[in-house]
């Protein structure tokens, strides 16, 4: 922002702390914000992993047997890779269809909400996709213990720690009756927003990049070699990305942001944490980057956000069915202090992806984002059409290679 910046600052936190102050806590429970009704907690402090830090070896094997490692849940035996797979968040969805496993995945957080979009990206990538309509929704009344007995899965691609900390009728031990009577969990939900786990957890518990999930996946699937592969891809978009951004004081200032009910629910650009895997890579100014929340989001109205006035805001959830980007830009350009916005006003109000990104949306998410922030260097942002499959990007302006992508998950490494 330009002239008084200090001033401004303070001013909008100011009225932010007002607002903040003045919505009901269950407006953080409000809409498909897939947080399946949990909040960051305060109960541990857990240092994040370094890349030296991670566990070595991540797989070991016995005759057909194979361990893998992940925090909480530590070592993990299989006796083969999983057939069935119970998942509740889309990013591991989109790792099992990135590995060729698209199949065995049984179960999908509002299968709707999370499918389109998914499958917008998949559109792109020749012979991909994933079958998620029918699927059942394990959060649809809560992690039920029934529904795990009949799934009867392989693996539970879920925290227990996330199932601990947000659903009452779980404790330790039914997480260990599971794990000994159906199948292992093997999940790390609070690398998210690198936020507190459950207090039962804390003392096992490390964070991780959303690729270091990925490779651990991998493993339980044992197909370290498409890991490799796809990892390739993202180190190549990521190396593009450094090289070809603008200095610092010629970056736009941005939020991202959910509206619902005619309050913006703000979340962070550039902070650690795998759902921030599009944008912090992006090196953004973030328009509330001075400003302090407690929990997931920062709660803004109208007012406020007209107040910080981002150069571009990037809509979370904008491609998935009742959050659509046409939809929610004009409701905002209809409100008489919304239709102020200068991302209204200069066409920067943008769909942005899915929160709970796997690698192949990752891949998606940072190209359309870098279009959006940085059109001169990464080309224009053509926008997306609700409903429709991710627009059609020329090859030269391209992040990533599809058909690379393709084949890899087609196994042609």
């Amino acid at each position: 922002m330009q002239g008084d910046a200090m001033d401004e600052s303070e001013s909008t936190r100011r009225a932010y702390l007002k607002y903040a102050g003045s919505v009901s806590s269950t407006a953080l429970l409000a809409g498909c914000t897939a947080d399946g009704g949990s909040e960051s907690t305060d109960t541990a402090t857990v240092e994040p992993t370094t890349e030296a830090e991670t566990e070595q070896p991540t797989t070991t094997e016995t005759d057909e047997s194979y361990t893998v490692t992940m925090a909480p849940v530590g070592d993990v035996e299989f006796d083969a890779p999983p057939e069935h797979a119970m998942v509740v968040f889309s990013h591991y969805a989109d790792m099992a269809v990135a590995l060729g496993k698209e199949d065995t995945v049984e179960s999908l957080y509002a299968p709707e909400f999370a499918g389109k979009p998914l499958g917008a990206f998949y559109d792109r990538l020749d012979g991909v996709s994933l079958d998620w309509e029918g699927l059942p929704d394990p959060l649809a009344e809560g992690v039920d213990k029934e529904m795990l007995y009949e799934l009867d899965s392989d693996v539970h691609f879920v925290d227990p720690s996330y199932v601990v900390g947000t659903q009452d009728r779980w404790d330790t031990d039914d997480v260990d009756e599971i794990a000994e009577n159906v199948a292992p969990w093997f999940g790390n939900y609070h690398s998210g927003l690198h936020d507190s786990p459950a207090e039962e957890y804390s003392d096992d518990y490390r964070y991780y990049s959303l690729w270091e999930m990925f490779e651990k996946v991998a493993d339980v699937y044992q197909e370290q070699d498409r890991y490799e592969a796809l990892k390739t891809v993202y180190d190549d978009a990521i190396a593009d990305i450094e090289t070809s951004l603008p200095p610092e004081s010629e970056r736009p200032t941005a939020a991202r942001v959910t509206l619902i009910d005619d309050t913006f629910y703000a979340y962070k650009l550039n902070e650690p944490g795998f759902w921030h895997a599009d944008t912090r890579p992006l090196g953004v100014t973030d328009a509330f980057a001075d400003i302090d929340w407690d929990g997931t989001w920062g709660l803004f109205d109208y007012e406020t956000m007209l107040e910080t006035d981002p150069d571009v805001i990037l809509h979370l959830w904008g491609m998935s069915p009742g959050y659509y980007i046409d939809d929610i830009r004009n409701q905002v350009a209809d409100h008489p202090v919304g239709g102020q916005l200068s991302a209204i006003q200069n066409d920067r109000f943008f769909a942005g992806g899915i929160r709970f990104q796997g690698p192949i949306a990752n891949l998606f998410q940072l190209e359309l984002t870098a279009k959006q922030l940085y059109p001169e260097q990464f080309g224009q942002w053509p926008g997306y059409v609700p409903g429709e499959s991710y627009p059609e990007i020329p090859a030269d302006e391209q992040l990533f290679d599809r058909k690379r992508v393709a084949d890899i998950i087609a196994g042609d490494l």
